[in-house]
């Protein structure tokens, strides 16, 4: 099974299904960490060590430390869960939403194109009746499988647009389904 397909679904006592993101981000981001601060880190003790400040690169190090560990804990803590009552998405900053199906307006399957490339991925939208944004699952995160899930449980009609899109042409059509930040348009 590719990293990509990675799926895993747990199921405690009560029944609620939790998907979790696929574990191959984790690996990824602790690897881009790594390359990152080693090498700095590296050339600033031995930069230091001999007759400088070493106690402020550790105690900088510490800090990054702390961090990781934070975002590590961070990353296990995402999930979205399906339960009797609706689903419920706790994300990487520890928010946590509820949707009930009888929030839920509408449901949006898209595929968007990646930044400067032919290749797509799936992007869940569920809003609800007053057009507001209440589940975002993105390709990137989360396999198809588990956005077909979450549209099931939810039992809405799904819309699915027939042509793949561009983060432009979905920021026309329906701004109100992107993150504030991906509503303006970018500056070049």
């Amino acid at each position: 099974m590719s990293g990509q397909r990675e799926l895993k679904r747990e199921t405690d006592t009560a029944q609620d299904t939790v998907l979790r993101p696929f574990r191959s981000l984790f690996v990824r981001g602790l690897v881009a960490i790594l390359a990152l601060t080693t090498p700095v880190f590296a050339v600033l003790y031995w930069l230091t060590i001999p007759d400088g400040p070493w106690l402020l690169v550790l105690i900088a190090q510490l800090l990054v430390i702390a961090a990781t560990v934070l975002g590590v804990y961070a990353f296990f803590s995402t999930t979205i869960t399906l339960r009797a009552d609706g689903v419920r998405e706790r994300g990487f900053f520890g928010r946590t939403v509820l949707v009930r199906p009888a929030d839920v307006g509408s449901i949006v399957l898209v595929q968007l194109y990646e930044a400067s490339t032919l290749d797509t991925l799936p992007q869940l939208f569920v809003t609800g009746a007053d057009g507001r944004l209440l589940l975002r699952m993105r390709g990137q995160f989360w396999p198809l499988e588990d956005m077909e899930r979450v549209a099931e449980e939810l039992d809405v009609p799904v819309t699915r647009p027939e042509e793949s899109m561009t983060l432009t042409q979905l920021r026309r059509s329906s701004p109100e389904l992107l993150y504030w930040f991906e509503r303006m348009p970018r500056f070049r």
